[in-house]
This record gives C-alpha cells, sequence and structure tokens, in this order.
C-alpha cells in the first residue's frame, strides 16, 4: 500500500512540475498568461470542469467509464432553467429536484452494469444518445434561457460569483485577484472526495475491485455495492456541475451543450493517473489533470492557434496518456518480476479456498 501511495505522489508531482513547465513557457511567449483576470478566468473554468471530472474518476476507478456525462449536463442543465425561470420553482428546490434526478441516473447505469452484466461502455454510450435526446424533446430543439430580467441574485452570486482572495504586487501596483466561487467549491469537493477516496474503507474497497472484482468479491466486498455506488457519485457531481454550468452559460442549445464534456473528464482522470484498466488514481492527480488541460486550452487561445485544434489536442493529451500509463505499468511489471517492487496499489491477496459459511452466504448475495 505504501508502494502504492509512493507512484501515486510521484505521479502527481510530475504532472506538477509539467503544469508549471507548460505554464511557464506560455508566460514567457505571452505575459497575459499571468493576469489576474486570466488566472481567474482558468481558475473558473477549472472548478467547472473539476467538478465532474473528480466524478469521472471514481468510475474509472472500478474498471468502469462514465460516457454520458455532456448529455447529463445537457438535460439537467435545461430541466434547471425552466424549472427556476418558467415555472417558478424555487431554486433550492430546483437544486435539490436535479440532483434526485442526477442520483437516479447513476443508480440505473450501476444496476444496468452490475445486474444485468452490461458493458459500461454500452450502457453510457445509450444513456448519452438517450439524455441527449430528451434534452433536445424537452425544449422542442430551442435554446433554453432566462427571460430578459429575471435574475437569482443569491443563486447567481453561489454558483458565478467571485470574490478577492489575494491582493498582488506586480509594478507597484496592487491588484485584486478575484477567486472564482465554482474553483472553491471545486476545492471542497476534491477535499470530500479525497477522503473518501483515500481515507475511508470505501475508497479501499472501490481500489480493490478496479483490481480484481472477482476476487475482490471472494474476499468479503459487495461490489455490486461498490460499483453503483461509484456511478451514483459520478452523476451526482455531474448533476452539480450542471447547475454551475447553466448559471454559467445563461442560455443552454441542447443540441451542443456539454459536447464532449466526458472527453474532458477522461483526459483529466487518464493525466491524474487513473488507470482506464482499473485500481489506480488520486483525487489530487484528477484535480492536476483538469488544471493542465485549461493550461493547454490557454495555451491554444492565448498563442492564436486555430480553436478548430482544441479537440486535436485533447485526443493528443488521451493517447498520451494512455501510453505512458501502459509504459510505466510495464516497466514496474518487469521490476517486480525481479524481485524489485512489492505489489502494486491495492493488490488483493491471495483468496483463501476454505470459507466459513457465513463468508460463503455473503459471498453469494454479492454475485
Amino acid at each position: 500500500m505504501h508502494s502504492g501511495m509512493s507512484n501515486m505522489l510521484k505521479k502527481d508531482l510530475g504532472l506538477l512540475m509539467l503544469i508549471i513547465v507548460v505554464g511557464a513557457v506560455v508566460a514567457i511567449i505571452n505575459p497575459r498568461f499571468l493576469s489576474t483576470i486570466n488566472i481567474a478566468n482558468t481558475a473558473n473554468l477549472v472548478g467547472l470542469f473539476g467538478i465532474f471530472a473528480i466524478g469521472q474518476g471514481f468510475v474509472i476507478i472500478t474498471g468502469g467509464i462514465e460516457l454520458s456525462v455532456g448529455s447529463i449536463i445537457a438535460l439537467l442543465g435545461v430541466i434547471f432553467i425552466d424549472l427556476i425561470a418558467n415555472q417558478g420553482v424555487p431554486w433550492p428546490l430546483a437544486m435539490l429536484v436535479v440532483l434526485v434526478i442526477g442520483f437516479a441516473m447513476g443508480l440505473v447505469h450501476g444496476l444496468l452494469v452490475t445486474k444485468m452484466n452490461l458493458q459500461p461502455f454500452v450502457v453510457t454510450l445509450c444513456g448519452l444518445l438517450i439524455y441527449r435526446g430528451v434534452a433536445r424533446f424537452y425544449t422542442h430543439d430551442a435554446t433554453a434561457g432566462f427571460p430578459f430580467g429575471v435574475n437569482f441574485p443569491t443563486l447567481e452570486w453561489l454558483t458565478t460569483g467571485r470574490t478577492d482572495f489575494v491582493a498582488l504586487a506586480t509594478g507597484g501596483t496592487v491588484h485584486s485577484l478575484l477567486l472564482p466561487h465554482s474553483f472553491m467549491f471545486m476545492l471542497l469537493l476534491a477535499l470530500v472526495m479525497w477522503f473518501v477516496l483515500h481515507r475511508s474503507v470505501f475508497g479501499r474497497h472501490l481500489y480493490a475491485v478496479g483490481k480484481n472484482e472477482e476476487a475482490a468479491r471472494f474476499s468479503g466486498i459487495r461490489t455490486t455495492r461498490v460499483i453503483v455506488a461509484a456511478y451514483v457519485i459520478c452523476t451526482v457531481l455531474t448533476a452539480i456541475a450542471s447547475i454551475f454550468f447553466a448559471m454559467y452559460t445563461r442560455s443552454i442549445l441542447p443540441s451542443g451543450h456539454g459536447n464532449f464534456y466526458e472527453l474532458y473528464a477522461i483526459a483529466a482522470a487518464v493525466l491524474g493517473g487513473f488507470s482506464l484498466r482499473g485500481g489506480e488514481g488520486s483525487i489530487v492527480g484528477v484535480v492536476l489533470g483538469v488544471i493542465l488541460l485549461q493550461v493547454l486550452q490557454n495555451l491554444v487561445n492565448l498563442l492564436g492557434i486555430p480553436t478548430s485544434l482544441n479537440f486535436a489536442v485533447m485526443g493528443s493529451v488521451i493517447l498520451i496518456g494512455v501510453l505512458a500509463d501502459s509504459e510505466f505499468t510495464r516497466y514496474r511489471e518487469r521490476k517486480r518480476k525481479l524481485g524489485r517492487l512489492p505489489a502494486g496499489p491495492g493488490a488483493t491477496p491471495a483468496v483463501h479456498t476454505a470459507m466459513t459459511p457465513s463468508s460463503a452466504s455473503e459471498t453469494g448475495t454479492n454475485a
């Protein structure tokens, strides 16, 4: 376990150094990168994308994947706007409705994967298509937005507001750095999820299921509950992100809102050290992955690179991350065979063939 934590720490430090190097290069080429406005805007995007990227990490660590993230953001976004802007529902109640729907989506996905033994790719790909279609039908393929003059001051302050965080002195001039609330909320959420993943029994079960689901089941872990819970966490966090995005954009075109957002989440998780085979990853890593992606996006904008290359950059990042993870895994396996490394993180001990009647019955209920 200590070896696993050490490996994750090395990955996180390497990613942090990469962010610093890329940021320094961009700042040298274009000093606007370090302007307080650009830093605040980048932090806002990191917060928005980081919320659902953390959720994607929980699914990936079980060996699954969630491809319907973007469509969920579109559907729940138009529902939230319609409830508070057109139906007169108080925004706290509307938020609760959105979260409940998000919970139900994750529950359905998890049960289809575990109880029906369907592939996560198939289940969530169908969700991507279904939720996008329902969102377009819900608005009659029109843009959902707030009527002119309709405002929600408290809600807007909570989701899109910014607070003075620190004063920066540059050239004798003091500037206020406005830290977006979306970024602050993402950090708070990351702290909670870090505890859940790295300091709780549930987190250890997640690692075990991702490494070897069958061995985890025979060792007494309720694998069905663990996997379903991972999908629920992902969709609930995505539901929260949908509210932030709805208030950030103020209008939603259901045919395009949230398109390819699942790729951002997957790329951030892969960059952050999450293995697509499952069983590896850290919350700090996925947050750093989101930061790196947004720095790269900022690089594209500041250097005048055509925005049409955004997805090409994203695809390249995912490919490089997967290749690096594959090579790192092979390296560790070679070292382990030579007896230089202990078992990897989350490695499940050998399963004893003899089981007590109680453990056997518990295993049967988890199947």
